[in-house]
């Protein structure tokens, strides 16, 4: 966290405040007395990396997905089920 003095906030306002858009904190002092605290309102979304997660769960193969539905279970999806309660 970084202090500065009230002429210094002054003087470099568009400097410290682009240092606190990118998620620094910045205390603003009379003298050696702190008065006042520049923080960003939404805080620096950490950098997302491609690949970050990998390995961390194993990928099973999905041999399965592309097979047929089993008739029973076709039937079902389509509506065409002769169940009677119905």
């Amino acid at each position: 966290m970084a202090k500065v003095t009230i002429h210094e906030a002054k003087t470099h306002l568009s400097k410290l405040i682009a240092r606190v858009e990118k998620g620094e904190e910045i205390v603003i002092a009379r003298g050696h007395e702190p008065v006042a605290r520049l923080s960003p309102i939404n805080k620096a979304k950490p950098q997302r990396k491609a690949g970050a997660m990998k390995g961390k769960w194993p990928i099973l193969p999905d041999a399965f997905f592309f097979d047929p539905l089993p008739e029973q279970e076709l039937k079902q999806w389509e509506g065409s089920d002769d169940d009677p309660a119905r």
